[in-house]
């Protein structure tokens, strides 16, 4: 495990102190489950874009698919 040093201004520091204690857990342990949870927000978030991303081209790739069926549905020699 490594340590790193945070400055903090007065007013986060003695929120994450009250609600640290609120939960019954070390300062520094709210800090690392803020992290964790910061950490896991992102990868929800990048997952999402990247699922949206995904979404947009089979879409995109079905249209494509769709036209075709249409043209050959209304043009039996095709």
């Amino acid at each position: 495990m490594s340590v790193i040093s945070v400055r903090l201004p007065e007013q986060l520091l003695n929120e994450t102190k009250s609600n640290s204690k609120l939960l019954h857990i070390s300062p520094t342990g709210y800090i690392r489950k803020a992290i964790v949870h910061m950490n896991q927000e992102i990868l929800i978030a990048e997952r999402k874009k990247k699922l949206q991303t995904a979404s947009l081209r089979v879409r995109k790739e079905s249209m494509v698919i769709n036209n075709e069926f249409s043209q050959i549905e209304h043009d039996p020699e095709a």
